[in-house]
């Protein structure tokens, strides 16, 4: 089995790693992709091909895996690239069911079949830690695919589907997040951080050992989240509700973007001081070592 994925970020070779030790063979174009992107592949011992024409003439079935703003654009760069081609695409990016659906139908004027996926959980370097929702005719396809240590889920045989979960988590696990960050950065201008955590301690919602890692992989990971508060507001609005909330979120995530305590999230310490963070965060809007922002896509 020969499995492609575009992108090959923390969460793609991540993916393609368990696909190989799960005995497929993982493939990769990395052509005009960044040294971490590259360094991420190559650590998890992914097959690069070069070019987007090369990988979908070879793969069986591709994965997409990109920030939530790329997902059309990438899935409309496959279309014209596939030639007589014709891999099973398993677009698994955290976007609303709407844009799933529009996916699909982008990829259908290539002749291409999509199942529709989301993930759920981090990039899964440890297994059972991670969990990937599919849905569409085709979902058993992929859930069959060896991903050893992921947990797959058909959840049905409706695009959107899967897509819905992950807006629903997200919203939970990510507007968590949020809301953490913005209510420390406010104690930490009144000067209770201390007193916040100790009442928050017993509840579970924050970890005074882990807090300041959290906040500061999310500050790496900012500038990829505001796109995915975006489609939440819009599956939000689309279920007949207010989607103010998620797109206030999604301003939140710009602010911290530029405010970023690392460029990415793997540069961030486990031990890492919230008292540090929130120094950072409080910093001119400027990212880490200065660098501009959005950073790079992985």
């Amino acid at each position: 089995m020969l499995v492609g994925l575009v992108g090959s970020g923390a969460m793609g070779s991540a993916l393609g790693a368990r696909l190989r030790q799960g005995g497929a063979r993982a493939l990769v174009a990395l052509d005009g992709r960044s040294e971490r992107s590259r360094q991420l592949a190559r650590d998890a011992g992914l097959e690069n091909v070069g070019t987007l024409v090369a990988l979908l003439s070879r793969a069986d079935v591709v994965l997409s895996v990109v920030p939530p703003k790329s997902a059309e654009e990438v899935a409309a760069r496959i279309a014209e690239a596939t030639g007589d081609a014709q891999p099973l695409i398993a677009d698994l990016n955290a976007i609303a069911p709407a844009a799933a659906r529009r996916v699909a139908a982008v990829l259908a004027e290539g002749g291409l079949d999509m199942v529709d996926g989301s993930i759920s959980g981090p990039p899964p370097r440890a297994s059972g830690t991670t969990r990937v929702y599919l849905s569409g005719p085709r979902a058993a396809e992929i859930a069959a695919l060896p991903f050893d240590g992921v947990d797959r889920v058909v959840v049905s045989d409706v695009v959107g589907a899967a897509s819905a979960v992950k807006m629903c988590t997200a919203s939970v696990y990510k507007g968590h997040v949020a809301l953490l960050t913005q209510a420390l950065r406010a104690a930490e201008a009144h000067g209770v951080v201390d007193h916040v955590l100790g009442d928050l301690a017993g509840t579970g919602l924050a970890d005074p050992t882990r807090t300041g890692a959290t906040l500061a992989r999310a500050s790496a990971k900012a500038w990829r989240y505001v796109a995915e508060m975006e489609e939440i507001a819009d599956t939000q609005a689309a279920a007949g509700l207010t989607p103010e909330l998620f797109r206030a979120l999604a301003s939140v995530y710009a602010e911290l973007a530029g405010r970023a305590v690392a460029a990415a999230p793997e540069d961030v310490p486990d031990d890492m001081p919230l008292v540090d963070v929130l120094r950072r965060l409080s910093e001119e809007a400027e990212g880490p070592a200065g660098a501009a922002f959005p950073p790079r896509a992985g």
